[in-house]
């Protein structure tokens, strides 16, 4: 499974992408849980921000999210910054 996660925004306004392909990893079952999760129930369409704030593309295997700073659900913030390994 290849999950990708893309931040934008910020004051800086610097984009930061990462991502990972759970091919074969020992730990992929732990990886597919998490993104699976981080994905469920959240909208297609851009999500209300705040000034400044972080905004997110979650991507898992054909299925593409949006989110926002604050409003993340605790696997979307594991996700992210497991994936862009830095707090998000």
């Amino acid at each position: 499974m290849r999950i990708q996660v893309s931040r934008t925004g910020g004051f800086a306004g610097i984009a930061r992408h990462g991502e990972i392909d759970t091919a074969g990893r020992a730990d992929a079952a732990e990886w597919e849980d998490l993104a699976r999760s981080a994905v469920a129930g959240s909208g297609d369409g851009p999500p209300a921000g705040v000034p400044d704030g972080f905004r997110y593309r979650i991507t898992v295997g054909d299925h593409t999210v949006h989110c926002a700073d604050p409003r993340l659900t605790e696997a979307q913030r594991k996700l992210i910054t497991r994936i862009l390994k830095e707090g998000a």
